[in-house]
């Protein structure tokens, strides 16, 4: 029975939760900056802004309207404004349709176990 429950909860631990969520985009005069993470910001990566997941995870971003979705690694923090909760690259945000602010799903798919600062969070 032990081993069962154990099972269970490793099977339930391991599937990623998904959840509502605003989304933005930056680039622009971001470009070529240095992010939190110590990389320098490409509007053309496929990369995004957190306020809490962990540099070099991968995140499955859905726009809610369009149906598209696509991967992004998070590098950098933020987003900053109120009621947003991940800011995309201009290239990630072109790709699933977001052209403002849109309502969308986040469905992460794997966190870095060990990261330090000066250590590429994601490969570009």
């Amino acid at each position: 029975m032990k081993k069962f429950l154990l099972i269970s909860m490793l099977i339930i631990s391991s599937i990623a939760p998904v959840s509502a969520s605003v989304a933005s985009w930056y680039g622009g005069k971001f470009h070529g900056r240095l992010t939190a993470s110590g990389e320098r910001f490409n509007k053309f990566a496929m990369t995004a802004a957190h306020k809490t997941l962990k540099f070099g995870s991968k995140v499955k971003v859905t726009n809610k309207r369009t149906g598209k979705s696509t991967v992004v690694c998070i590098n950098d923090r933020g987003p900053y404004a109120h009621g947003r909760s991940i800011d995309l690259s201009k290239a990630a945000a072109k790709k699933i349709g977001i052209s403002g602010v849109a309502k969308v799903t986040l469905k992460v798919l794997s966190q870095p176990k060990n990261w330090r600062y000066g250590k590429k969070a994601c490969a570009i």
